[in-house]
């Protein structure tokens, strides 16, 4: 399987995944992916990406619902 961005190499591994949202800033460790020997790029699985994409929907709720309490 070769890189999308540089045709490079791909390599099952992990990396971290972030993400910035309104009112977070969410790192995950060790999310598996493929990642370029070239350029270094990850390529996460859908399986991944579908897991962190859960995660990150229930922090908003979460988000929304402490942003509701009164002080």
């Amino acid at each position: 399987m070769n890189c999308p961005h540089c045709q490079g190499r791909l390599k099952a591994g992990a990396t971290a995944y972030s993400v910035n949202r309104n009112g977070y800033h969410l790192i995950i460790d060790q999310v598996p992916a493929f990642i370029c020997e070239q350029c270094h790029e990850p390529l996460f699985t859908e399986e991944a990406l579908r897991l962190v994409q859960e995660m990150i929907r229930s922090l908003d709720e979460q988000r929304r619902q402490l942003s509701t309490l009164a002080l």
